[in-house]
This record gives structure tokens, C-alpha cells and sequence, in this order.
């Protein structure tokens, strides 16, 4: 066996000239450890499939929402959606492990969780992949029934059940088939995704009112808007990130990983939200795929529908080849395969409940915020750990789970106490307040203690209450987190990275 951690140049000779396998060839690893002489892979490669899964007519929703759910004047809504995607720089941060570990990112977080710690934040980033999956394959669905609408065909139960069946076995063809398909197929899908929204933006011109409405939405309002961005884009990608840079060479520049992930995500989560408050502003429908294309010419939608399906149908790739590793990390015995042929049908019977609900928009709000309560702590205590340890891993004790993160009985209780903390000071200022048609609050609605009393009320019309209280809970579950975990195991996390390899693991 072979020190990967050498770093000689015949090393990197060997990484360099590496090419990835043919693209229809299935990737039987999971969150096994990459040997060097498959790391083919570079941060040009992150950047380009970060833009393709992320530019997505998701997105433009998202923006959306911010003006016509949550009151936000389109000044207000381009603030926040300006300050949200900065978070995109948390998913570089978490992209830097991967090279140096050689396996994902749930792999990885045994380390400060330790193995059978970290099977509580792997079960809730597991619910959390499915959750954008299930949300990717209702927008597909209702992208399909809005199709058969326009040609006045048939889209009732018996075909939107169909509809799903189909939806989710061609969403499962790209995270079979592995990491090459899912970087090389993003890239390919990316400057026809832009053309798509290039011609959206300038359609999209004779519909735009700036000025509704006239007075904006509260500070509280601005906030809640602000967390579900994070939520939906910088923050939500972490825990895949390192699924994907994995492929990396462990001598990578870490500044050009970062900057690869954070502008290849930022800017088109950006533009897209942006391009869909200013839809927002005079398309009240255009939360919903279909909603979008009132008022545009004919000769657009069913064009702009058909690309929007490809469109979700790359952005549900990531998170179901994340999902998969995710749920081996979980249950080591299970084989990536057989990962995502469960999270299918999984994802397949949610999305059925979804799509028949009178209330999935309000259903994909509170997700989107819901989830800050466990991702922001975890985000913290990950890069924090990453930071006492100096990034270094020894990567057969992640894998065997009986190394030197399996401490006392394979939890590492600073970990769990930190992110329960971190977890109780987020719910306590987190907003999902959401009504229904009607106005009523929806079954989700939750209001924490220090959000109702902070932030004040934003009404729409007929004074239905958009929005009520403030949002924090980004910032105390990232800080609450992090610093407690910090405080609990700074010393011990020091001494075990001294103690690793400065690179993974050997070689065979």
C-alpha cells in the first residue's frame, strides 16, 4: 500500500491525466473512499454543475414568493435575495472537506457526531433530500397537467397518478448512474437553461410593477423572506456538497473550491430569484410552474414547460444521488443502488400526498424553513470541526466506524448536545407562519417564542395576514451551534487532527 498523502508529482501526474468513466457507466461506490487514481475531477467541474442543478425555474418561484406570499416591495425582495445567496459561501466551505477525506458528506460528519451520533443529523439530512425531491416532482407534475391543460387533454387523478409513477423513474436514471452523469449532464443542460430564462426576462419587461406594493412589508417580513433563501440556497446545499467534490485531488486550492461552488450556485440562484420577484410584482399567480406563464405569448409556454421539466428533473438529481449516499451512511450495509431505488418509491408516495393537497405551496414554505432548525446547527458544528482539526481526516476510521471517532460508544456528546442546543435557540425564533386560501393559518403554521414578539404584522389584501413576527433562526442555529461545540470539544477535536494523517488514507 501507498501513502495517498505523498503528494508527489508523479502523484498528481497519475490524478491529472485520470479521466472519468463513460457516462453510462453505473457508479457502484457509495461513501466508500475514492483511490487517487479516480480523482478526475476539478473545481471547474463544481462550479458548472452547481449552475446547471441550480438554474431552475425553482428558483424564479422563490422569488416569487417573496413578493407576492410574503408582501415584500421588489426593492425588498432584491435586498434580501442579494444577502441570501451570499450564503453560497457555505456551501464552498463545506466542499472543502471531501478532497481531503476522500468520501461524502455524511461520512464525514461521524467525525464530530462520531458513527452512531451521527445517525440522527444523517436521518433528518435524509428526510430533508427526500423533502426537495418530493418538491421537484410536484413541480414536474403540475408542469405536465399544465401541458395537457393547454391542449385541452384529460389530467385527472388517474393521470396524474401515472404522471408521478413516470416523474420519478426518469429521475432516478441520473443518480444511478452516478457522479460522472450527474456533473457531465449538468454542464451540458446549463446554457440552454439560460437561453430559456434570457428570453423570460425580456418578455417579462411589460409585466413588471415596481411600485406594488407601495409601502413594502415589515422588517419581520424581510427577515422570513431572508431565511427561506438560505434555506432554499446556500445553507440547503451543505450537506451535499462534499458528495460531489470528493472527486477532487486532496491538494486542490481550497480558495478555488469555495469560489468555484459559491459563484456557481450564487449567481444563478441570484438572477433567477431576482427574475422572479419581478415577475412576482405583476403575475400574482407565478408561484406555481404554471402561474408563471399567465400573460406570456402562446408560442413560450409550452416550450418554457418542457425545459422546466428538464430543468427539475437536474435539480432532483442532486439531491437524490445525496439522499442515497446519505441513507448508506446511515445504514452502511445497504448498496447505493439499492439506496435510491428506496428513496424512489419513498419519494414517489410523498409527492402523491403533495401533488393532491390544496396546500402545497404552503407545504414547500414551512419546509424550507423548517429544515433551518437542524441545518444550521449541523452546518456549524461541520465547518467548526473542520476548522479545529485543520481539515484532516483519517478516513478508515470514518469508514470502519470503529476507529478513533468511535470515542465512548460511537457518540460524541459534545456534537449532540450542541446541536440540540443550537437546535431549541433556532425553533425559538423561527417563522413558518402560512395560511391557507382562505386566509386561515395552515396546519404547519408555527410561530416560535421570539419571532411572534418581534417584527410586526404585514397584511395583503382584504387584510389577510401575509406574514406575522420576525425570523432569526439562521443566525442562532449557526451561532448557538457552533460556538457550543467549540466550547465543548475544542481541546479533544485539536489533539485527534494532530493525531490523523495529513490526507486520508493509504492506497492500495
Amino acid at each position: 500500500m501507498t501513502d495517498q498523502a505523498s503528494g508527489s508529482s508523479s502523484g498528481a501526474a497519475v490524478i491529472s491525466e485520470h479521466e472519468p468513466p463513460p457516462l453510462t457507466q453505473v457508479e457502484q461506490r457509495g461513501i466508500e473512499y475514492v483511490p487517487l487514481n479516480q480523482r478526475w475531477g476539478k473545481p471547474a467541474n463544481l462550479f458548472w454543475m452547481w449552475a446547471g442543478g441550480v438554474w431552475n425555474v425553482e428558483f424564479v418561484t422563490y422569488g416569487a414568493l417573496a413578493v407576492i406570499v410574503f408582501g415584500l416591495s421588489f426593492a425588498q425582495a432584491v435586498l434580501m435575495i442579494i444577502i441570501g445567496n451570499l450564503f453560497y459561501l457555505l456551501t464552498g466551505l463545506a466542499s472543502v472537506q471531501g478532497p481531503r477525506a476522500g468520501t461524502t458528506a455524511f461520512a464525514i460528519s461521524r467525525a464530530p457526531f462520531g458513527p452512531n451520533g451521527n445517525r440522527l443529523p444523517s436521518f433528518f439530512n435524509w428526510v430533508t433530500q427526500v423533502g426537495f425531491e418530493i418538491e421537484g416532482i410536484a413541480f414536474v407534475v403540475l408542469a405536465v397537467i399544465a401541458i395537457g391543460d393547454r391542449f385541452h387533454l384529460v389530467s385527472g387523478t388517474p393521470a396524474k397518478i401515472i404522471f408521478i409513477i413516470v416523474a420519478v423513474l426518469i429521475q432516478a436514471v441520473l443518480p444511478l448512474l452516478g457522479h460522472t452523469a450527474v456533473l457531465k449532464v449538468l454542464r451540458w443542460l446549463t446554457l440552454p437553461f439560460v437561453a430559456l430564462f434570457v428570453i423570460m426576462a425580456i418578455l417579462t419587461t411589460s409585466k413588471v410593477n415596481l411600485h406594488v406594493p407601495v409601502h413594502g412589508a415589515s422588517w419581520g417580513s424581510m427577515l422570513i423572506v431572508l431565511a427561506l433563501v438560505i434555506s432554499a440556497g446556500g445553507l440547503g446545499w451543505t450537506e451535499n456538497a462534499n458528495d460531489y467534490s470528493r472527486y477532487l485531488a486532496p491538494d486542490t486550492d481550497r480558495k478555488r473550491i469555495v469560489l468555484a461552488v459559491a459563484l456557481g450556485g450564487g449567481i444563478a440562484s441570484m438572477l433567477l430569484e431576482v427574475l422572479g420577484a419581478a415577475i412576482g410584482t405583476g403575475v400574482p399567480s407565478a408561484t406555481s410552474v404554471a402561474g408563471l406563464t399567465a400573460g406570456f405569448p402562446s408560442w413560450f409556454i409550452v416550450p418554457f414547460l418542457i425545459v422546466a421539466i428538464f430543468q427539475l428533473f437536474a435539480i432532483n438529481t442532486i439531491d437524490l444521488y445525496s439522499s442515497g449516499v446519505t441513507l448508506q451512511s446511515l445504514i452502511p450495509r445497504l448498496h447505493r443502488v439499492s439506496c435510491v431505488a428506496i428513496d424512489t418509491v419513498v419519494c414517489g408516495a410523498f409527492a402523491a400526498y403533495a401533488i393532491f393537497s390544496g396546500d402545497f405551496f404552503s407545504l414547500l414554505s414551512a419546509f424550507l424553513l423548517f429544515i433551518i432548525v437542524w441545518l444550521g446547527p449541523w452546518c456549524a458544528i461541520y465547518l467548526v470541526d473542520c476548522w479545529l482539526r485543520k481539515n484532516r481526516y483519517d478516513t478508515a476510521s470514518l469508514l470502519n466506524e470503529r476507529g478513533r471517532y468511535y470515542r465512548s460508544g460511537g457518540v460524541h456528546w459534545p456534537a449532540i448536545i450542541a446541536q440540540v442546543v443550537g437546535m431549541v435557540a433556532a425553533a425559538l425564533w423561527l417563522n413558518a407562519y402560512s395560511v391557507n386560501a382562505n386566509g386561515s393559518p395552515t396546519s404547519l403554521a408555527y410561530v416560535g417564542y421570539f419571532a411572534s414578539r418581534h417584527g410586526g404584522v404585514t397584511l395583503g389584501p382584504h387584510n389577510i395576514v401575509l406574514s406575522a413576527g420576525s425570523d432569526f433562526s439562521v443566525f442562532l442555529g449557526l451561532i448557538v451551534g457552533g460556538v457550543v461545540y467549540w466550547l465543548l470539544a475544542a481541546k479533544r477535536v485539536r489533539a485527534e487532527g494532530e493525531a490523523s494523517p495529513s490526507v486520508g488514507v493509504a492506497d492500495a
